[in-house]
C-alpha cells in the first residue's frame, strides 16, 4: 500500500493528536471535537437499504428523541407568590396599557453568551404579549460565539473585560458585566435585523479626564456624547430612531471612553427580555465582583419586572466549593438585587443538566449537581425568590446522556452546551412555566375580584 507523502502524513499524525489532548489534559475538555468512545459506531458502517417511504424515514430520524414540549413537569416554585410583580406588569401589557412594557434581565453564563434559550423565551413571550424591543446588547464581541439572535455586532480597537475575570477590579461593569475601554480610533457597529425598533440607548461610565464619541444611525449622527464628569457613575444617552433605521455605529473617539452597551425598544407595550451571559461565569460575578453601587444603579435604571439569576453550570464542577461556599455566594448576589430592586420579582434559574463519563464509559451527571440544585431551592425559599428548576424540568439525572445520543444531537461533545434543538427545549420548558404561573395569578385575581364585589353586597 502506498503511503501518502509525509507532510500530509504529518497533519493527519498532528489533527489527531489534537483531537486526543482533551480526552487526558481536564483544562482543554470543553475543545473536544470527537468522542472516541463512540468510534465503533462510526467504524461499524452498514450501507442502508432502499425504503419504502423514504420521506417519511427521513423525517422520522431527523425528530429529536426528546421533544420540546414532551415532558409534563414544570417545577416552578413560588409558594409566596413572589412572582406577582412580574405577573401584574404582563398582565397590564396584555391589556395593552399605554406603556406597558414588561422588562426582564436574565444573567446567565456561556449558553447565555449565545443567546440560546434567552432567545426561544425572548420569541415566545413576544409572540403572545407583543415586542417591545430587543433590549440589551454588548457594543463588541468579549467571545468569539458572542451573539444575540437577530443582531450582529462588531467592534475594534476596545479593551474588554468581564466581571469573571480579575484584570479589571474596580467593578464597573455595566448592566451587562463587561467593560469596553477605548480612545482614538476605537469603533463599534450593531445591525438589528428588526427595521422598526424607535429608541435606542447608549450606556456608558462617566469618568474624570473622559473623551467623547458619537452615535450614528445608518451613517447619520444621533448625537454627541461627552463622558467628562468629576465623579465615577454611570452615564445614559438615549435617543429616538429615524424610521427604518437598522445599523448603529459608535466613531469619532476622542479621549479615554469607557462603554458597557446599547438598548434597543420599542414605545409599543409588549416584552422586553435582555440576554445578559458571561461566558465561564460563577454567581461570584454578580454578587462580588461588580461594584454594588454602581450595578445598584444600573438595575434601577433598567427597570425590570423580573430578574433571573442563572448560575451553576461552572460551580457545579467543583465539590469543595459548592459545600462549602456557594450558597454564601448565592445569598450575596440574591441580597444585592434585592436591596437595589426591592418591589422586583427575582427567580433563581437552575442550572442544567451537566454530564461526564463514568469510569464504565458511560455519561452521568456530575455528583455535585445535584447538591447545588438543592442549596439553589433551599436559599430561594428562605430569601423569598421564585426557584426554576431546570434541572428537574429537562429530565432530572443522565439526561445530557440521553441528549447526546439523540437524532439529532441535543447538546454537545461536552455534555455542558446545548445544541440549538436543546436550547429551544429549555426555553419553552421555562416559557409554559411561567405561563403556567400567570394563568394561576389571573385566576386569583378574578377570585379576589369576586369575593370583594360579594362582600360589597
Amino acid at each position: 500500500m502506498r503511503l501518502p507523502p509525509y507532510k500530509t502524513s504529518l497533519v493527519i499524525l498532528t489533527l489527531l493528536l489534537l483531537m486526543t489532548v482533551p480526552d487526558f489534559i481536564p483544562g482543554f475538555t470543553e475543545y473536544r471535537v470527537f468522542d472516541w468512545h463512540n468510534a465503533s459506531v462510526v467504524l461499524d458502517f452498514h450501507v442502508r437499504q432502499k425504503a419504502e417511504n423514504p420521506m417519511e424515514e427521513e423525517q422520522a430520524r431527523l425528530k429529536p428523541d426528546t421533544e420540546e414540549m414532551r415532558t409534563e413537569a414544570h417545577p416552578l416554585m413560588d409558594a409566596s407568590n413572589q412572582l406577582d410583580h412580574f405577573y401584574g406588569a404582563l398582565l397590564r401589557t396584555e391589556r395593552q396599557e399605554q406603556g406597558a412594557v414588561t422588562q426582564i434581565l436574565h444573567y446567565g453564563d456561556s449558553p447565555t453568551t449565545a443567546d440560546l434559550i434567552t432567545a426561544d423565551v425572548r420569541a415566545l413571550f413576544q409572540k403572545q404579549f407583543g415586542d417591545a424591543g430587543h433590549g440589551f446588547a454588548l457594543i463588541a464581541k468579549p467571545w468569539a460565539w458572542y451573539g444575540h439572535r437577530g443582531i450582529e455586532v462588531r467592534g475594534a480597537g476596545w479593551k474588554m473585560d468581564a466581571a469573571n475575570q480579575i484584570e479589571l477590579r474596580d467593578g464597573y461593569f455595566g448592566l451587562g458585566g463587561v467593560s469596553f475601554r477605548g480612545s482614538d480610533g476605537a469603533s463599534a457597529r450593531i445591525v438589528v435585523k428588526d427595521p422598526t425598533h424607535q429608541g435606542v440607548e447608549v450606556l456608558y461610565l462617566k469618568q474624570p479626564e473622559g473623551g467623547t464619541f458619537v452615535l450614528y444611525a445608518e451613517d447619520q449622527p444621533l448625537g454627541s456624547i461627552d463622558t467628562h464628569s468629576d465623579q465615577i457613575e454611570p452615564g445614559f444617552a438615549a435617543y429616538p430612531i429615524p424610521e427604518g433605521a437598522r445599523k448603529f455605529e459608535i466613531r469619532d473617539v476622542h479621549g479615554p471612553v469607557r462603554l458597557f452597551g446599547m438598548r434597543f425598544g420599542k414605545l409599543t407595550p409588549g416584552v422586553v427580555y435582555n440576554s445578559l451571559g458571561l461566558n465561564g461565569a460563577s454567581v461570584t460575578a454578580v454578587g462580588q465582583n461588580m461594584n454594588e453601587a454602581h450595578w445598584a444603579a444600573e438595575l434601577q435604571h433598567a427597570r425590570p419586572d423580573l430578574v433571573i439569576i442563572n448560575y451553576g453550570t461552572n460551580e457545579s464542577m467543583y465539590a469543595a466549593y459548592v459545600d462549602s461556599t456557594y450558597e454564601k455566594e448565592l445569598r450575596k448576589a440574591i441580597g444585592r438585587v434585592k436591596r437595589a430592586l426591592p418591589d422586583t420579582s427575582v427567580m433563581i434559574m437552575s442550572p442544567m443538566d451537566r454530564g461526564m463519563r463514568s469510569d464504565a464509559g458511560d455519561i452521568v451527571t456530575v455528583p455535585a449537581l445535584h447538591r447545588l440544585v438543592n442549596i439553589q431551592q433551599r436559599v430561594a425559599n428562605d430569601t423569598k425568590c421564585a426557584f426554576f428548576n431546570t434541572f428537574q424540568a429537562m429530565g432530572g439525572p443522565g439526561t445530557m446522556g440521553r441528549w447526546y445520543g439523540a437524532e439529532p444531537r441535543l447538546v454537545g461533545a461536552d455534555f455542558i452546551h446545548p445544541m440549538p434543538a436543546g436550547a429551544k427545549i429549555v426555553g419553552n420548558l421555562l416559557y409554559k412555566a411561567l405561563m403556567r404561573g400567570y394563568n394561576g395569578y389571573k385566576l386569583r385575581q378574578l377570585q379576589q375580584g369576586s369575593a370583594k364585589l360579594e362582600g360589597k353586597n
